[in-house]
């Protein structure tokens, strides 16, 4: 018999059982009782029914009915694995956090993802990728979710859950938007803002060669905060030191469905651990001011990216991968990990409520590993593993809990605001083609641009509405007329001479000069902003006034 009948399972801890080979246990049911073999069932006689008695065949199958959570709605498909973070070059001078000083280092646990297909779909689909680090600070965790494409395709909230949508099944087909992409580039044909991202998607980054080979880019924009409650808007990269891969479509034909996680899990288990430089782009509030009145670049918008020259790249730390998960399920995919930033504040956790559970941060992955005891007054509900206690579930005067000063003094660093409350909607301008255009100008070069034609145009022909096609050739007209040229005639489609005679059901047209570029027709109730949501001269006066947001972890400040 194996040494699993003089072990103990009365007090293991989730370490221990993640580590415990088969060899060493004994099967029973889920409440410890030993059974001879998984196999076997009662019943009535040997030719006979089964017996509702059989606690264990029930026990079996009630669990098998329900071992699958709901997958997620976006970032279904994933790949992730446990590794280090370490703070090599101080960044104490801008930011508080602990975990910012010079040789500090926390656990991490990254996630990588897909964006739009499902738990099955392909890992080298055309589509962003996910890139979520936990970092395990003694601060408390810090969840740092990003992609790998510095801009995003909206940067109106609300339009988010839409967006999906058309990303998805169609209601009636049932078909993608690899089979049919009437959807796909319906919305992006109303949306122009999306133009910069839809010109990486298209490109060689738009299917990166596994997890490995890309880079990581928060994209919002956040405030950090230091020991004297000044503040910098910052961006937050994470820099493959691998560099960079990309895989043709041709070439995804010949891949495996599961290849990147297949190749993030190889070089781990060999011993080549992949690693990631931290970097952040600091940028102060009269910068930011002066960046929108003489370059039109709205640093709280996702859909625009900070001149490296003009703030350049300044490592803090590296992230280094060197373990893989014992299981898959409980380290990476049970658990769940940004104008648009304020929103996925709510959307995020609120989706691992629902996913999992209202005490999803008690999963041994997702708890903090912090110096201190933690208590708060939530009991309860699904997962309550550690329920503390006897302990008073209210302020107590009989057995007081603890309180530690808040570090970031969020009146200063936040202002103060006294407005009447606006119905927004940002709007299509002149400034929003700058960098779709350097982009094909200057960082494509003719084989780039050769392989973008052929991709876009491959993905367009199954757009069954040919005025959705005409409407996106304009919008990609602003960006080069070479551009949609090429794109006429790979389709055989003569799109529209711009945008300037355009109106959109989801953005405000700016570039018409008549006042008929009002977002889906509307007359009133929509605002819109000379400044199109930006910071403008005098709004942020220094270190006072500052962009209304909530404190995402000590001295890091998420709008």
């Amino acid at each position: 018999m194996s040494s699993a009948s003089t072990s103990s399972d009365q007090f293991r801890s989730y370490q221990d059982d993640r580590a415990t080979k088969s060899q060493d246990t004994i099967y029973t049911t889920s409440n410890g009782v030993p059974m001879p073999h998984p196999y076997e069932t009662q019943r009535a006689g040997a030719d006979g029914p089964l017996l509702l008695q059989d606690f264990h065949l029930i026990d079996l199958l009630s669990h098998f009915d329900r071992e699958r959570i709901p997958e997620r709605v976006v970032h279904a498909k994933g790949s992730g694995a446990h590794g280090v973070f370490k703070t090599t070059n101080s960044l104490s001078d801008l930011c508080l956090a602990d975990m910012f000083q010079e040789g500090k280092e926390c656990p991490i646990t990254v996630r990588f993802s897909t964006v739009g297909g499902e738990s099955g779909s392909h890992d080298c689909a055309r589509d962003p990728r996910g890139f979520s680090v936990k970092f395990r600070t003694e601060e408390g965790n810090w969840d740092l979710v990003a992609n790998n494409t510095p801009v995003f395709f909206l940067r109106d909230p609300a339009k988010f859950p839409h967006f999906i949508h058309t990303q998805k099944r169609d209601p009636s087909t049932h078909l993608t938007h690899a089979d049919d992409s009437t959807a796909f580039w319906d919305y992006l044909s109303q949306n122009p803002e999306s133009v910069h991202q839809v010109m990486i998607l298209m490109g060689d980054r738009g299917i990166p060669d596994g997890y490995r080979f890309m880079h990581g880019y928060y994209g919002h924009t956040v405030k950090l905060v230091n020991k004297n409650g000044e503040w910098v808007y910052c961006q937050f990269h994470m820099k493959s030191q691998q560099g960079t891969k990309f895989l043709t479509q041709e070439e995804c034909a010949e891949k495996s469905p599961d290849y990147s996680q297949k190749d993030l899990y190889n070089a781990i288990e060999s011993g080549d651990f992949p690693k990631w430089s931290l970097v952040v782009q600091t940028m102060s509030a009269r910068e930011a001011e002066e960046l929108w009145e003489k370059q039109k670049i709205n640093v709280l918008d996702l859909t625009h990216v900070w001149p490296h020259k003009q703030f350049p790249l300044r490592k803090v730390g590296e992230l280094t991968l060197n373990e893989n998960a014992k299981n898959y399920f409980a380290e990476i995919e049970q658990p769940s990990a940004d104008p648009v930033l304020q929103s996925r504040l709510f959307s995020y956790p609120d989706a691992h409520r629902h996913r999992i559970g209202t005490n999803y941060q008690q999963l041994p992955v997702n708890a903090p590993r912090v110096a201190y005891r933690m208590a708060n007054f939530q009991r309860d509900g699904s997962m309550a593993f550690l329920n503390q206690g006897s302990r008073p579930n209210y302020i107590s005067s009989i057995e007081p809990i603890s309180f530690r000063e808040r570090k970031v003094n969020l009146d200063t660093v936040h202002g103060h605001f006294i407005s009447n409350a606006v119905s927004f909607l940002s709007e299509i301008r002149e400034e929003d083609f700058v960098a779709p255009r350097a982009l094909w100008e200057k960082v494509f070069d003719s084989k780039a641009k050769e392989r973008w034609i052929k991709n876009v145009s491959g993905h367009m022909e199954n757009c069954r509405d040919k005025e959705i096609i005409k409407r996106q050739i304009a919008i990609f007209r602003e960006v080069s007329e070479d551009l949609a040229e090429r794109l006429e005639k790979a389709i055989g489609v003569k799109g529209y001479e711009g945008i300037r005679g355009l109106s959109f059901n989801g953005t405000h047209n700016g570039m018409r000069g008549d006042g008929k570029g009002i977002a889906n027709g509307m007359r009133s109730g929509t605002s819109r902003c000379e400044s199109n949501g930006a910071p403008v001269n005098g709004q942020l006066g220094g270190k006072v006034n500052g962009v209304n947001g909530y404190a995402n972890g000590n001295g890091v400040v998420a709008h």
